[in-house]
């Protein structure tokens, strides 16, 4: 079984609705075929597949975490839009939390490094089961995450733990803390954890 993600360039930050409707769209195309390749093909790992103004990576299952985290970095570098039609998620260049170098990660095995906050809003929807945490990591100084029943986390020094009573108070939550405004902190009751 393989995944796929496609990239390409967009003006200004999409939906994840815009991206799908994109992707789904360019992959009722043909690819190119005997045209030049762009350069952002040749840096990609997996295997490329060039579509008029797109680019299909497709990976296997047992490589996408890892094959995935660098499609998302090279795409970043050349300014391009990632879509992940597996996770139906949209990875757009901006806006970016304050902190550079912060991380997402979940449960399910996705990694990105200065993720865009549309990415961060979007994905704290898939906290379930099958993907049983999300966090906002910067190494060696703080980070913030969310487990299924809402019950999240902070860590700068020690370790506090609240629950909240809904998605829309996660993404606040994590809204705040990404560009640096601590709100959350005072807003929520949080004990040691």
């Amino acid at each position: 079984m393989s995944v796929e993600l496609m990239v390409w360039d967009e003006p200004v930050p999409i939906s994840r609705d815009q991206a799908r409707t994109t992707y789904l769209a360019v992959k009722r195309t043909d690819p190119v075929t005997g045209a030049a390749v762009p350069e952002v093909a040749k840096e990609l790992p997996g295997e490329v597949t060039v579509y008029p103004g797109h680019v299909l990576v497709s990976m296997d299952l047992d490589t996408m975490d890892e094959t995935s985290a660098q499609v998302f970095t090279i795409a970043r570098a050349h300014g391009l839009v990632c879509y992940d039609p597996q996770r139906d998620l949209v990875h757009n260049v901006a806006p970016l939390g304050v902190y550079e170098g912060m991380q997402l990660h979940t449960g399910d095995g996705m990694i990105v490094h200065d993720p865009d906050l549309g990415l961060v809003h979007d994905v704290l929807a898939t906290v379930a089961p099958q993907n049983p945490f999300v966090a906002l990591v910067n190494f060696g100084r703080h980070f913030l995450q969310v487990s299924p029943g809402y019950e999240v986390e902070y860590k700068e020094g020690s370790m506090v733990r609240t629950v909240l009573s809904d998605l829309s108070d996660v993404q606040r939550a994590f809204g705040e803390y990404a560009t640096g405004d601590r709100s959350f902190l005072t807003r929520h009751t949080w004990s040691p954890a």
